[in-house]
């Protein structure tokens, strides 16, 4: 990973923004199987499927248990838009 780069990560749902912050790494539950995102990572839009988005901070790992919805990949901004989330139990 490139020195200095970091993520950009928002996590919403109709409830509202459940979290946002910088991260170093990202991973996402899909509809295809689970995408790891990492700085530098080539825009894209994926369909959300059911289970874990885990967001790895410089000095904590936030997990938020999604259900549908879709996420955004562009210039190292991540926007996580669920049907359904919540903070998962640490």
């Amino acid at each position: 990973m490139a020195s200095g780069k970091s993520l950009q990560v928002e996590v919403v749902s109709h409830e509202g923004r459940l979290w946002h912050g910088a991260a170093s790494a990202v991973q996402i539950p899909t509809v295809d199987g689970s995408l790891g995102i990492l700085p530098g990572r080539q825009p894209l839009l994926a369909q959300l499927g059911d289970g874990i988005v885990t967001v790895t901070c410089a000095n904590e790992i936030v997990s938020l248990e999604v259900s549908g919805g879709f996420a955004s990949v562009d210039s190292d901004f991540i926007t996580v838009v669920a049907d359904r989330a919540t903070v998962a139990s640490q």
